[in-house]
Protein backbone atom coordinates (compact mmCIF):
# COMPACT_ATOMS: atom_id res chain seq x y z
CA UNK A 1 0.00 0.00 0.00
CA UNK A 2 1.22 3.40 -1.40
CA UNK A 3 -0.57 6.85 -1.02
CA UNK A 4 -1.41 6.70 -4.79
CA UNK A 5 -3.06 3.22 -4.20
CA UNK A 6 -4.96 4.79 -1.17
CA UNK A 7 -5.92 7.62 -3.29
CA UNK A 8 -7.18 4.80 -5.71
CA UNK A 9 -9.39 3.11 -3.31
CA UNK A 10 -11.11 6.49 -1.81
CA UNK A 11 -11.50 7.42 -5.56
CA UNK A 12 -13.34 4.15 -6.51
CA UNK A 13 -15.72 4.90 -3.05
CA UNK A 14 -16.49 7.71 -4.44
CA UNK A 15 -17.63 6.92 -7.18
CA UNK A 16 -19.51 3.73 -6.11
CA UNK A 17 -21.85 6.06 -4.59
CA UNK A 18 -24.98 6.61 -5.68
CA UNK A 19 -26.53 10.16 -5.83
CA UNK A 20 -28.76 9.46 -2.86
CA UNK A 21 -27.42 8.03 -0.07
CA UNK A 22 -29.95 7.21 2.97
CA UNK A 23 -27.90 6.84 6.55
CA UNK A 24 -29.95 5.36 9.44
CA UNK A 25 -28.32 6.02 12.79
CA UNK A 26 -27.47 2.32 14.55
CA UNK A 27 -25.55 2.96 16.73
CA UNK A 28 -26.52 1.95 20.53
CA UNK A 29 -28.31 4.50 21.25
CA UNK A 30 -30.98 4.68 18.26
CA UNK A 31 -30.56 0.47 18.06
CA UNK A 32 -32.11 1.10 21.54
CA UNK A 33 -35.14 3.06 19.86
CA UNK A 34 -35.45 0.40 16.98
CA UNK A 35 -33.34 1.41 14.39
CA UNK A 36 -33.18 -1.59 13.10
CA UNK A 37 -36.44 -2.53 12.43
CA UNK A 38 -36.13 1.10 10.27
CA UNK A 39 -33.15 0.25 8.47
CA UNK A 40 -34.64 -2.82 7.32
CA UNK A 41 -37.79 -1.30 6.51
CA UNK A 42 -35.87 1.16 4.61
CA UNK A 43 -33.85 -1.83 2.45
CA UNK A 44 -36.86 -3.19 1.90
CA UNK A 45 -38.74 -0.34 0.27
CA UNK A 46 -35.45 0.24 -1.61
CA UNK A 47 -35.66 -3.41 -3.22
CA UNK A 48 -39.39 -2.86 -3.54
CA UNK A 49 -38.95 0.36 -5.75
CA UNK A 50 -35.60 -1.05 -7.84
CA UNK A 51 -34.11 1.89 -6.54
CA UNK A 52 -30.50 0.22 -5.81
CA UNK A 53 -28.81 1.90 -8.67
CA UNK A 54 -29.69 4.97 -7.46
CA UNK A 55 -30.06 5.10 -3.57
CA UNK A 56 -28.49 3.38 -1.04
CA UNK A 57 -29.43 2.47 2.59
CA UNK A 58 -26.26 2.35 4.64
CA UNK A 59 -26.23 1.87 8.66
CA UNK A 60 -23.56 4.71 10.28
CA UNK A 61 -22.69 5.96 13.42
CA UNK A 62 -24.22 8.60 15.55
CA UNK A 63 -25.86 11.34 13.80
CA UNK A 64 -25.92 12.91 17.75
CA UNK A 65 -29.67 14.19 18.61
CA UNK A 66 -29.60 11.21 20.66
CA UNK A 67 -32.92 11.69 22.24
CA UNK A 68 -34.71 11.78 18.95
CA UNK A 69 -33.89 8.68 17.62
CA UNK A 70 -34.02 6.63 15.37
CA UNK A 71 -32.06 9.04 13.17
CA UNK A 72 -32.23 9.14 9.68
CA UNK A 73 -30.32 11.79 7.14
CA UNK A 74 -30.76 11.49 3.40
CA UNK A 75 -27.57 13.02 1.51
CA UNK A 76 -28.62 14.05 -2.06
CA UNK A 77 -25.42 15.10 -4.98
CA UNK A 78 -26.26 16.95 -8.01
CA UNK A 79 -23.10 17.86 -9.46
CA UNK A 80 -20.84 19.74 -7.01
CA UNK A 81 -23.96 20.14 -4.58
CA UNK A 82 -24.65 17.98 -1.42
CA UNK A 83 -27.57 18.50 0.57
CA UNK A 84 -28.34 16.59 3.89
CA UNK A 85 -31.52 16.62 5.19
CA UNK A 86 -32.21 15.04 9.06
CA UNK A 87 -35.54 13.06 10.23
CA UNK A 88 -35.64 12.25 14.14
CA UNK A 89 -38.15 9.98 15.67
CA UNK A 90 -38.21 7.72 12.64
CA UNK A 91 -40.46 4.51 12.74
CA UNK A 92 -40.48 1.64 10.39
CA UNK A 93 -43.85 3.17 8.65
CA UNK A 94 -42.29 6.75 7.74
CA UNK A 95 -38.99 5.13 6.73
CA UNK A 96 -40.97 3.25 3.46
CA UNK A 97 -42.68 6.79 3.19
CA UNK A 98 -39.59 8.75 3.02
CA UNK A 99 -37.97 6.03 0.39
CA UNK A 100 -41.68 6.30 -1.67
CA UNK A 101 -41.19 9.73 -1.37
CA UNK A 102 -37.10 9.88 -3.21
CA UNK A 103 -38.72 7.14 -6.19
CA UNK A 104 -41.30 9.25 -6.75
CA UNK A 105 -39.85 12.49 -6.35
CA UNK A 106 -42.02 14.34 -4.20
CA UNK A 107 -41.62 15.52 -0.58
CA UNK A 108 -42.07 13.13 2.10
CA UNK A 109 -44.86 13.59 4.70
CA UNK A 110 -42.55 12.84 6.98
CA UNK A 111 -41.23 16.79 8.18
CA UNK A 112 -37.71 17.05 8.56
CA UNK A 113 -35.66 18.85 11.57
CA UNK A 114 -35.01 22.24 10.22
CA UNK A 115 -31.54 22.78 8.68
CA UNK A 116 -30.80 25.48 11.50
CA UNK A 117 -31.79 23.66 14.11
CA UNK A 118 -29.99 24.54 17.68
CA UNK A 119 -28.92 21.43 18.62
CA UNK A 120 -26.44 21.90 16.04
CA UNK A 121 -25.85 25.90 16.19
CA UNK A 122 -22.40 26.22 18.17
CA UNK A 123 -20.88 22.49 16.97
CA UNK A 124 -17.39 22.02 15.29
CA UNK A 125 -16.80 18.98 14.40
CA UNK A 126 -13.13 17.33 14.35
CA UNK A 127 -13.37 14.20 16.54
CA UNK A 128 -16.96 13.37 15.17
CA UNK A 129 -16.82 14.98 11.89
CA UNK A 130 -17.33 11.81 10.26
CA UNK A 131 -19.68 10.74 12.93
CA UNK A 132 -23.20 9.93 11.27
CA UNK A 133 -21.59 10.31 7.66
CA UNK A 134 -19.78 6.81 7.02
CA UNK A 135 -20.18 3.04 7.62
CA UNK A 136 -17.96 2.10 10.33
CA UNK A 137 -17.75 -1.31 9.15
CA UNK A 138 -16.41 -0.37 5.47
CA UNK A 139 -13.08 0.84 5.50
CA UNK A 140 -13.18 2.24 2.04
CA UNK A 141 -15.77 4.84 2.94
CA UNK A 142 -13.15 6.04 6.03
CA UNK A 143 -10.08 6.37 3.46
CA UNK A 144 -12.87 8.20 1.02
CA UNK A 145 -13.05 11.09 2.98
CA UNK A 146 -9.39 11.24 3.55
CA UNK A 147 -8.71 8.18 6.14
CA UNK A 148 -5.32 6.93 6.56
CA UNK A 149 -4.05 9.99 4.42
CA UNK A 150 -2.41 11.47 7.39
CA UNK A 151 -0.52 8.41 8.63
CA UNK A 152 0.70 8.09 4.87
CA UNK A 153 1.87 11.83 5.29
CA UNK A 154 3.80 11.14 9.14
CA UNK A 155 5.63 8.01 7.56
CA UNK A 156 6.23 9.24 4.35
CA UNK A 157 7.59 12.80 5.21
CA UNK A 158 8.47 13.31 8.60
CA UNK A 159 10.65 11.99 11.53
CA UNK A 160 9.29 10.69 15.21
CA UNK A 161 10.34 13.74 16.80
CA UNK A 162 8.12 15.87 14.46
CA UNK A 163 5.16 14.59 15.04
CA UNK A 164 5.46 15.06 18.65
CA UNK A 165 6.49 18.76 17.71
CA UNK A 166 4.02 18.91 15.74
CA UNK A 167 0.86 17.43 18.68
CA UNK A 168 3.26 19.89 21.15
CA UNK A 169 2.24 23.16 19.32
CA UNK A 170 -0.97 22.06 18.70
CA UNK A 171 -2.07 23.01 22.35
CA UNK A 172 -3.57 19.68 22.36
CA UNK A 173 -4.55 18.18 25.60
CA UNK A 174 -5.44 15.04 27.09
CA UNK A 175 -9.57 14.29 27.03
CA UNK A 176 -9.29 11.60 29.65
CA UNK A 177 -10.16 14.27 32.46
CA UNK A 178 -7.20 15.17 33.64
CA UNK A 179 -6.02 17.19 30.78
CA UNK A 180 -2.25 16.86 30.69
CA UNK A 181 -0.66 18.60 28.20
CA UNK A 182 -0.44 15.49 25.06
CA UNK A 183 2.89 16.74 23.33
CA UNK A 184 4.77 16.99 26.62
CA UNK A 185 3.46 12.91 27.47
CA UNK A 186 4.24 11.62 24.05
CA UNK A 187 7.93 13.40 24.38
CA UNK A 188 8.62 11.64 27.72
CA UNK A 189 7.72 8.60 25.92
CA UNK A 190 10.20 8.93 23.05
CA UNK A 191 13.01 10.33 25.01
CA UNK A 192 13.23 6.75 26.60
CA UNK A 193 15.56 4.45 25.43
CA UNK A 194 15.33 2.13 22.68
CA UNK A 195 13.66 -1.07 23.30
CA UNK A 196 10.14 -2.21 23.58
CA UNK A 197 7.71 0.37 24.57
CA UNK A 198 4.11 0.25 24.49
CA UNK A 199 0.51 1.89 23.31
CA UNK A 200 -2.44 2.14 25.74
CA UNK A 201 -6.27 3.57 24.61
CA UNK A 202 -8.06 4.06 27.33
CA UNK A 203 -11.82 3.44 26.69
CA UNK A 204 -13.08 2.21 30.09
CA UNK A 205 -15.38 4.68 29.69
CA UNK A 206 -17.42 4.93 33.07
CA UNK A 207 -18.85 8.09 34.00
CA UNK A 208 -22.60 8.11 34.94
CA UNK A 209 -24.12 9.42 31.82
CA UNK A 210 -20.98 9.38 29.49
CA UNK A 211 -21.34 8.20 26.12
CA UNK A 212 -18.63 10.03 24.01
CA UNK A 213 -15.70 7.22 23.41
CA UNK A 214 -18.39 4.72 22.88
CA UNK A 215 -20.08 6.97 20.21
CA UNK A 216 -16.80 7.66 18.79
CA UNK A 217 -15.73 3.89 18.51
CA UNK A 218 -19.39 2.95 17.30
CA UNK A 219 -19.28 5.83 14.40
CA UNK A 220 -15.80 5.91 13.86
CA UNK A 221 -13.20 2.98 14.63
CA UNK A 222 -10.88 3.76 11.88
CA UNK A 223 -9.71 7.20 13.24
CA UNK A 224 -8.78 5.86 16.57
CA UNK A 225 -6.74 3.19 14.94
CA UNK A 226 -5.02 5.97 12.81
CA UNK A 227 -4.23 7.80 15.79
CA UNK A 228 -2.79 5.04 17.47
CA UNK A 229 -0.65 4.58 14.71
CA UNK A 230 0.97 8.19 14.34
CA UNK A 231 1.38 8.09 18.07
CA UNK A 232 3.12 5.05 17.77
CA UNK A 233 5.44 6.34 15.42
CA UNK A 234 6.16 9.21 17.09
CA UNK A 235 7.18 7.56 20.33
CA UNK A 236 8.88 4.72 19.25
CA UNK A 237 5.97 1.91 20.11
CA UNK A 238 5.31 -1.14 17.82
CA UNK A 239 2.89 -2.91 20.08
CA UNK A 240 -0.87 -0.85 20.85
CA UNK A 241 -3.83 -2.07 23.25
CA UNK A 242 -7.17 -0.75 23.54
CA UNK A 243 -8.57 -1.40 26.61
CA UNK A 244 -12.70 -1.54 26.35
CA UNK A 245 -15.22 -2.03 29.33
CA UNK A 246 -17.28 -5.60 28.13
CA UNK A 247 -20.68 -3.13 27.92
CA UNK A 248 -19.80 -1.63 24.59
CA UNK A 249 -20.51 -4.65 22.15
CA UNK A 250 -20.94 -2.85 19.53
CA UNK A 251 -17.97 -0.52 19.53
CA UNK A 252 -15.87 -3.95 20.23
CA UNK A 253 -17.51 -5.50 16.69
CA UNK A 254 -16.67 -2.64 15.06
CA UNK A 255 -13.34 -2.62 16.23
CA UNK A 256 -12.66 -5.99 15.70
CA UNK A 257 -14.05 -5.20 12.49
CA UNK A 258 -11.49 -2.49 11.26
CA UNK A 259 -8.37 -4.17 12.76
CA UNK A 260 -8.78 -6.98 10.52
CA UNK A 261 -9.84 -4.89 7.70
CA UNK A 262 -6.81 -2.30 8.28
CA UNK A 263 -4.22 -5.33 8.47
CA UNK A 264 -5.53 -6.60 5.04
CA UNK A 265 -5.10 -3.14 3.35
CA UNK A 266 -1.71 -2.93 4.87
CA UNK A 267 -1.90 -0.28 7.09
CA UNK A 268 -1.42 -1.97 10.73
CA UNK A 269 1.09 -4.69 10.50
CA UNK A 270 4.58 -4.43 8.95
CA UNK A 271 6.03 -2.36 6.62
CA UNK A 272 3.04 0.10 6.66
CA UNK A 273 3.15 2.29 3.79
CA UNK A 274 6.24 0.52 2.73
CA UNK A 275 8.18 2.03 5.68
CA UNK A 276 9.81 -0.24 8.18
CA UNK A 277 7.37 0.91 10.48
CA UNK A 278 5.49 -2.31 11.84
CA UNK A 279 2.40 -1.19 14.38
CA UNK A 280 -0.10 -4.19 15.32
CA UNK A 281 -3.09 -3.27 18.09
CA UNK A 282 -4.99 -5.93 20.43
CA UNK A 283 -8.11 -5.67 22.09
CA UNK A 284 -8.20 -5.86 25.91
CA UNK A 285 -12.16 -6.43 27.08
CA UNK A 286 -12.43 -5.35 30.93
CA UNK A 287 -15.27 -6.26 33.50
CA UNK A 288 -16.29 -3.00 34.07
CA UNK A 289 -14.44 -1.54 37.15
CA UNK A 290 -14.60 1.79 37.07
CA UNK A 291 -11.16 2.17 38.69
CA UNK A 292 -9.58 0.30 35.89
CA UNK A 293 -9.80 4.02 33.96
CA UNK A 294 -6.83 5.06 35.84
CA UNK A 295 -4.09 4.31 33.81
CA UNK A 296 -1.82 2.15 36.40
CA UNK A 297 -5.15 -0.03 37.04
CA UNK A 298 -5.75 -0.32 33.87
CA UNK A 299 -2.08 -1.73 32.93
CA UNK A 300 -2.77 -3.93 35.64
CA UNK A 301 -5.66 -5.55 34.47
CA UNK A 302 -4.06 -5.85 30.86
CA UNK A 303 -1.29 -7.72 32.61
CA UNK A 304 -3.93 -10.35 33.67
CA UNK A 305 -3.68 -8.79 37.17
CA UNK A 306 -6.32 -7.52 39.63
CA UNK A 307 -7.36 -3.65 38.56
CA UNK A 308 -5.51 -1.65 41.70
CA UNK A 309 -3.63 1.06 40.83
CA UNK A 310 -0.17 1.55 42.28
CA UNK A 311 1.80 4.93 43.59
CA UNK A 312 3.04 7.62 41.41
CA UNK A 313 5.86 8.09 40.07
CA UNK A 314 7.21 6.48 38.20
CA UNK A 315 4.56 7.02 35.69
CA UNK A 316 3.57 5.06 32.73
CA UNK A 317 5.61 6.78 30.50
CA UNK A 318 8.65 5.78 32.26
CA UNK A 319 7.52 2.28 33.62
CA UNK A 320 4.50 0.88 32.34
CA UNK A 321 2.94 -2.39 30.58
CA UNK A 322 4.99 -4.72 31.69
CA UNK A 323 7.49 -2.05 33.17
CA UNK A 324 8.23 -1.24 29.48
CA UNK A 325 7.94 2.87 28.38
CA UNK A 326 4.12 3.07 27.85
CA UNK A 327 1.95 6.22 26.63
CA UNK A 328 -1.51 6.33 27.65
CA UNK A 329 -4.51 8.30 25.98
CA UNK A 330 -7.39 7.91 25.41
CA UNK A 331 -10.16 7.53 22.76
CA UNK A 332 -10.98 11.27 22.12
CA UNK A 333 -7.33 12.28 22.39
CA UNK A 334 -6.19 9.89 19.71
CA UNK A 335 -9.20 10.84 17.56
CA UNK A 336 -7.56 14.42 17.10
CA UNK A 337 -4.60 13.16 16.11
CA UNK A 338 -5.13 13.03 12.58
CA UNK A 339 -6.87 16.26 11.81
CA UNK A 340 -3.95 18.35 13.35
CA UNK A 341 -1.41 16.26 11.36
CA UNK A 342 -3.92 16.61 8.12
CA UNK A 343 -4.44 20.74 8.77
CA UNK A 344 -1.48 21.82 10.85
CA UNK A 345 -1.11 22.81 14.45
CA UNK A 346 -2.00 26.21 13.62
CA UNK A 347 -5.13 25.17 12.90
CA UNK A 348 -6.12 23.25 15.85
CA UNK A 349 -4.27 25.83 18.18
CA UNK A 350 -6.01 28.54 16.55
CA UNK A 351 -9.51 26.74 17.82
CA UNK A 352 -10.35 27.39 21.76
CA UNK A 353 -9.15 29.04 24.47
CA UNK A 354 -5.59 30.12 25.61
CA UNK A 355 -5.62 27.37 28.08
CA UNK A 356 -7.46 24.95 25.74
CA UNK A 357 -7.13 24.18 22.86
CA UNK A 358 -9.25 22.93 20.05
CA UNK A 359 -12.92 21.00 20.51
CA UNK A 360 -14.30 18.58 23.02
CA UNK A 361 -17.04 16.15 22.95
CA UNK A 362 -19.93 15.98 25.62
CA UNK A 363 -22.48 13.47 26.13
CA UNK A 364 -25.51 16.11 27.18
CA UNK A 365 -28.48 14.49 29.32
CA UNK A 366 -30.39 14.73 32.10
CA UNK A 367 -33.47 17.19 33.02
CA UNK A 368 -32.92 18.88 28.85
CA UNK A 369 -34.54 19.34 25.85
CA UNK A 370 -32.36 18.01 23.68
CA UNK A 371 -30.15 14.81 24.48
CA UNK A 372 -27.62 13.55 22.82
CA UNK A 373 -23.86 14.05 21.86
CA UNK A 374 -22.14 17.29 20.57
CA UNK A 375 -18.75 19.07 19.50
CA UNK A 376 -17.90 22.50 20.41
CA UNK A 377 -14.58 24.87 20.57
CA UNK A 378 -13.33 25.03 23.77
CA UNK A 379 -14.49 28.73 25.41
CA UNK A 380 -17.92 27.79 24.49
CA UNK A 381 -20.50 28.45 27.23
CA UNK A 382 -21.82 26.18 29.42
CA UNK A 383 -25.51 28.01 28.93
CA UNK A 384 -24.98 27.78 25.71
CA UNK A 385 -25.01 24.30 25.64
CA UNK A 386 -27.17 23.64 27.96
CA UNK A 387 -29.77 26.52 27.37
CA UNK A 388 -29.54 27.10 23.84
CA UNK A 389 -28.16 23.86 22.31
CA UNK A 390 -29.52 21.41 24.66
CA UNK A 391 -32.89 23.40 24.69
CA UNK A 392 -33.38 23.98 28.39
CA UNK A 393 -35.07 22.05 30.75
CA UNK A 394 -38.40 20.56 29.36
CA UNK A 395 -41.87 22.14 30.09
CA UNK A 396 -40.54 25.26 30.46
CA UNK A 397 -38.69 24.68 33.95
CA UNK A 398 -35.30 26.13 35.10
CA UNK A 399 -31.49 25.01 35.22
CA UNK A 400 -30.43 24.25 38.81
CA UNK A 401 -27.08 22.92 38.29
CA UNK A 402 -24.76 21.22 36.29
CA UNK A 403 -23.00 17.82 36.67
CA UNK A 404 -19.90 17.84 34.71
CA UNK A 405 -16.75 15.32 35.37
CA UNK A 406 -19.23 12.77 36.71
CA UNK A 407 -18.34 10.94 39.60
CA UNK A 408 -14.63 13.02 39.98
CA UNK A 409 -16.91 16.39 39.15
CA UNK A 410 -18.81 19.25 40.62
CA UNK A 411 -22.05 20.78 40.06
CA UNK A 412 -22.07 24.15 38.34
CA UNK A 413 -24.87 26.30 39.84
CA UNK A 414 -26.93 28.26 37.43
CA UNK A 415 -25.51 31.56 37.94
CA UNK A 416 -22.82 30.52 36.56
CA UNK A 417 -23.83 29.26 33.70
CA UNK A 418 -21.94 32.09 31.66
CA UNK A 419 -18.68 30.34 32.35
CA UNK A 420 -16.83 29.49 29.22
CA UNK A 421 -15.40 25.55 29.01
CA UNK A 422 -12.17 25.52 30.05
CA UNK A 423 -9.74 23.71 32.15
CA UNK A 424 -8.87 26.15 34.21
CA UNK A 425 -12.61 27.63 34.38
CA UNK A 426 -14.34 24.49 35.37
CA UNK A 427 -11.72 23.67 38.12
CA UNK A 428 -12.28 27.21 39.19
CA UNK A 429 -15.49 26.19 39.86
CA UNK A 430 -14.70 23.28 41.97
CA UNK A 431 -15.40 20.57 39.39
CA UNK A 432 -13.86 19.62 36.17
CA UNK A 433 -13.80 18.70 32.34
CA UNK A 434 -13.53 14.99 32.84
CA UNK A 435 -14.31 13.01 30.11
CA UNK A 436 -17.24 15.46 28.97
CA UNK A 437 -20.46 13.90 30.85
CA UNK A 438 -22.81 17.01 31.60
CA UNK A 439 -26.10 16.50 33.06
CA UNK A 440 -28.16 18.98 33.61
CA UNK A 441 -30.83 19.27 36.66
CA UNK A 442 -33.78 21.37 37.27
CA UNK A 443 -34.96 22.96 40.62
CA UNK A 444 -36.91 19.98 41.37
CA UNK A 445 -33.51 18.33 42.10
CA UNK A 446 -32.20 17.55 45.79
CA UNK A 447 -28.40 18.56 45.49
CA UNK A 448 -27.90 16.16 48.68
CA UNK A 449 -29.64 13.13 47.08
CA UNK A 450 -26.93 14.13 43.94
CA UNK A 451 -23.80 13.83 46.35
CA UNK A 452 -25.39 10.95 47.69
CA UNK A 453 -25.97 8.88 44.20
CA UNK A 454 -22.27 9.58 43.46
CA UNK A 455 -20.66 8.85 46.94
CA UNK A 456 -23.22 5.77 46.36
CA UNK A 457 -21.08 5.07 42.95
CA UNK A 458 -17.75 5.66 44.36
CA UNK A 459 -18.11 3.11 47.24
CA UNK A 460 -19.11 0.78 45.10
CA UNK A 461 -16.92 0.90 42.61
CA UNK A 462 -13.34 1.69 44.94
CA UNK A 463 -10.85 -0.98 44.19
CA UNK A 464 -10.29 -0.89 48.35
CA UNK A 465 -6.52 -0.86 48.28
CA UNK A 466 -6.30 2.00 50.31
CA UNK A 467 -8.13 3.12 53.42
CA UNK A 468 -9.05 7.00 52.84
CA UNK A 469 -11.42 5.61 49.99
CA UNK A 470 -12.11 2.04 51.14
CA UNK A 471 -13.50 3.52 54.24
CA UNK A 472 -14.01 6.98 53.49
CA UNK A 473 -16.27 6.62 50.97
CA UNK A 474 -19.01 4.55 53.16
CA UNK A 475 -18.51 6.50 55.91
CA UNK A 476 -19.19 10.22 53.66
CA UNK A 477 -22.32 7.99 52.24
CA UNK A 478 -23.43 6.96 55.40
CA UNK A 479 -23.76 10.92 56.95
CA UNK A 480 -25.46 11.92 53.55
CA UNK A 481 -28.13 9.01 54.32
CA UNK A 482 -28.32 10.38 58.25
CA UNK A 483 -29.14 13.87 56.64
CA UNK A 484 -31.65 12.29 54.08
CA UNK A 485 -33.48 10.23 56.96
CA UNK A 486 -33.72 13.50 59.24
CA UNK A 487 -31.43 12.23 61.77
CA UNK A 488 -28.48 14.54 60.86
CA UNK A 489 -27.01 17.00 63.53
CA UNK A 490 -25.18 20.51 63.01
CA UNK A 491 -21.99 17.68 63.80
CA UNK A 492 -22.38 15.33 60.89
CA UNK A 493 -22.72 18.20 58.77
CA UNK A 494 -19.37 19.42 59.91
CA UNK A 495 -17.97 15.84 59.99
CA UNK A 496 -18.88 15.30 56.45
CA UNK A 497 -16.73 18.48 55.04
CA UNK A 498 -13.79 17.24 56.93
CA UNK A 499 -14.25 13.79 56.03
CA UNK A 500 -14.63 15.33 52.18
CA UNK A 501 -11.38 16.78 52.56
CA UNK A 502 -9.22 14.29 54.29
CA UNK A 503 -10.66 11.85 51.50
CA UNK A 504 -9.63 14.02 48.43
CA UNK A 505 -6.17 14.77 50.02
CA UNK A 506 -4.61 11.53 51.13
CA UNK A 507 -6.67 8.55 48.82
CA UNK A 508 -4.16 6.50 46.74
CA UNK A 509 -5.32 7.00 43.03
CA UNK A 510 -7.59 9.43 40.44
CA UNK A 511 -10.72 8.03 41.89
CA UNK A 512 -10.76 8.35 45.63
CA UNK A 513 -9.33 12.02 45.55
CA UNK A 514 -11.61 13.02 43.44
CA UNK A 515 -14.63 10.94 45.41
CA UNK A 516 -15.84 13.93 47.73
CA UNK A 517 -15.75 16.17 44.63
CA UNK A 518 -19.87 16.42 44.40
CA UNK A 519 -20.12 16.21 47.89
CA UNK A 520 -17.32 19.33 48.00
CA UNK A 521 -18.90 21.34 45.00
CA UNK A 522 -22.77 21.17 46.33
CA UNK A 523 -21.70 22.06 49.86
CA UNK A 524 -20.39 25.19 48.54
CA UNK A 525 -23.16 26.15 46.05
CA UNK A 526 -26.01 24.45 47.85
CA UNK A 527 -25.16 24.46 51.56
CA UNK A 528 -28.62 26.13 52.47
CA UNK A 529 -30.20 22.67 51.40
CA UNK A 530 -28.12 20.63 53.51
CA UNK A 531 -28.77 22.69 56.51
CA UNK A 532 -32.11 22.33 56.08
CA UNK A 533 -31.87 18.74 56.48
CA UNK A 534 -30.16 19.53 60.40
CA UNK A 535 -31.98 18.25 62.98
Amino acid sequence: MDLSELQIIGQQERDRQPPVRVRCCTAAGCVSSGANAVKASLDAAVKTGALGDKVEVCSVGCLRLCGRGPLVEIETKQGDDTSETLYADVTPDNATDLITAIAAGTTPTTSPLPADHPFFRYQQTIVLENSGKINPERIEEYIAVGGYAALGKVLLELDPEDVVAEITASGLRGRGGGGYPTGLKWATVAKMPDGQKYLVCNADEGDPGAFMDRSVLESDPHRVLEGMAIAAYAVGANHGYIYIRAEYPLAIAHLETAIKQAKRYGLMGGNIFGTPFDFKVDIRVGAGAFVCGEETALIASIEGGRGTPRPRPPYPAISGLWEAPTLINNVETYANVPAILREGSAWYSAIGTEDSKGTKVFALTGKVENIGLIEVPMGTTVRQIVEEMGGGVPDGGKVKAVQTGGPSGGCIPADKLDTPISYASLQALGTMMGSGGTIVMDEGTSMVDVAKFYMDFCREESCGKCIPCRAGTVQLYGLLEKLLDGKGSAYDLKLLESLSYMVKDTSLCGLGQSAPNPVISTLRYFREEYEALVV
